[in-house]
């Protein structure tokens, strides 16, 4: 397939996802060529540097952008620390310990600073990450529309109500999306990121143990699955809270359909993956990602483009921080 078709995909893809509201967030692909033309390969070459250095810090990246969008929009917010008086976004029990790839910004930031102060924003730091992360772990790369401004606001509170949770059904996760200004499609299109990375036994042990009145475990999980799933998280293990699996055990560095094969196959490792079985149109929508990995990778490109738009801060209103945890 020649890259001019796949481009080709991609901008038809993305300019269909835009809609007016989206069209005034006044986000440009390029808007750092004349003010800081290196931007983007500066935080390029950080990303590879660390992916180099641990392959799992490319999925931590993506759900780090994920984060930041879902909560206040994509405005650099989860980026911000704590203080004396405030918990942050980043140390909500949905990010902490979990969220990860905070020293990669903090390094692409500094090296910005460095040859243009105060120009290129965290917000965007994050977003060019992310689109790096993808390509660099299969996925196709896409242009990033930018010029966010990063917020001055972040709350822990905030996180614990926005984002998504992995024991969320179908309807929870297709209202959450829709508040943001995505559908039930893209919605399981970019759930398709849990194609790499790895999660938290305690994020889906409610699954395998105890799991209601009438069964011990999960019914819909296969029971070959649940088996394998209970030695990697044994019940009574007293470092349960640190232990991880991968979300897609056959691959789970490479950016492949191999999630979605795994989710008809009933091994969804949180309950928010099997769920997308559960209605007839998000279970054909898995089946068509799960046989033609091309489209699925046009359409995640295209659905982490609008997703990038969410709630920006534009022009005169953010800031561009001086350092990513800090507000100025």
């Amino acid at each position: 397939m020649s890259s001019f078709y796949v481009t080709s995909v991609i901008t038809i893809l993305v300019l269909i996802s835009y809609d007016v509201k989206e069209v005034k967030a006044q986000l440009r692909v390029g808007y750092y060529a004349n003010t800081c033309g290196m931007a983007e390969y500066i935080v390029k070459d950080e990303v590879r540097n660390a992916f180099y250095m641990d392959p799992g810090l490319a999925a931590g990246l993506v759900r780090l952008h994920f984060h930041d969008c879902f909560v206040r929009g994509c405005d650099g917010s989860v980026l911000i620390d704590s203080t004396t008086s405030n918990s942050a976004e980043k140390d909500s029990t949905t990010n902490n310990p979990s969220l990860r790839g905070f020293e990669v910004i903090d390094n692409a930031k500094a090296r910005l600073e460095a040859v243009c102060r105060g120009v290129v924003s965290c917000a965007d730091i994050v977003a060019f990450a992310a689109r790096d992360s993808v390509e660099m772990t299969g996925g196709l790369g896409y242009d990033v529309p930018a010029g966010r401004k990063d917020g001055r606001v972040s709350l822990a509170s905030e996180a614990s109500r926005s984002l998504p949770a992995p024991s969320d059904n179908l309807n929870q996760l297709t209202q959450s999306f829709a508040k943001r200004g995505l559908t039930q499609e893209e919605m399981v299109t970019l759930s398709g990121a849990h194609t790499i990375g790895r999660s938290h036994c305690t994020s889906f042990s409610n699954r395998l143990y105890n799991y209601n009145t009438t069964s011990m475990q999960d019914p819909s999980i296969d029971p070959l699955y649940t088996v394998q799933l209970q030695q990697q998280c044994p019940q009574k293990s007293p470092d349960m809270a640190n232990l991880t699996v991968p979300i897609n055990p056959s691959s789970p560095a490479v950016a492949d359909t191999d999630y979605y094969m795994d989710v008809l196959a009933n091994r969804g490792l949180h309950n928010s993956d099997q769920t997308l079985l559960s209605s007839p149109m998000s279970m054909n929508q898995v089946a068509q990602n799960a046989m033609n990995p091309m489209l699925w990778r046009s359409k995640f490109a295209a659905a982490m483009v609008k997703m990038g738009r969410i709630g920006v801060l534009t022009g005169k209103t953010g800031e561009i921080r001086a350092t990513c945890r800090v507000i100025n």
